[in-house]
């Protein structure tokens, strides 16, 4: 069993989005199944997948199995992509990471894709906490990619993009 206190960088996110970045492995349809069934608890009750963490609620994990993966023959490559990136970044401080991510990466896994500019991060900095993308750009399109580094950041830049305060400028070659 596992017990986790949420602090004010944890607060104010869904139970079900806090458990998938808790449990990475785990597959969504069980992130939702232990909360179903009651096996996760926040301050000793059972909650819904919609309950928004507060800062000071303790959160009870219950001991799961994840399961495994076969082994990936594209392992080597993924560990090569990753080395790539850390060349790529161009500026990194205590609340953001900027990436110049090359043409032909995708910025997240999905769509038949395992891996992207996320994840190999996400492998970079695995003492970082909250890596969560602020924007995307397509797999195709080479540029700037910001990435936060806690949630209030990350909080912070999306609210000024959707003001306007900052924009994205495309140029095509």
């Amino acid at each position: 069993m596992q017990f986790v206190e949420i602090d004010s960088d944890m607060a104010g996110q869904r139970i079900d989005n806090f458990l998938r970045n808790q449990l990475k492995a785990l597959p969504k349809s069980m992130v939702y199944r232990i909360v179903r069934k009651g096996e996760v608890r926040v301050n000793k009750k059972r909650v819904k997948a919609e309950y928004k963490l507060q800062a000071g609620d303790l959160v009870r994990i219950p001991p799961v199995t994840i399961p495994q993966e076969e082994e990936n023959p594209g392992l080597s490559t993924k560990l090569n992509k990753v080395a790539e990136l850390e060349d790529c970044i161009i500026f990194e401080d205590e609340h953001m990471l900027i990436l110049n991510k090359p043409s032909g990466t995708a910025v997240h896994g999905g769509s038949g894709l395992k891996f992207g500019a996320i994840e190999a991060l996400r492998a970079l900095r695995p003492q970082a906490r909250f890596l969560e993308l602020v924007h995307r750009i397509d797999r195709d399109t080479s540029g700037i990619l910001l990435v936060a580094k806690k949630r209030s950041a990350c909080a912070t830049f999306k609210h000024s993009f959707a003001r306007r305060q900052y924009r994205s400028i495309t140029l095509l070659l």
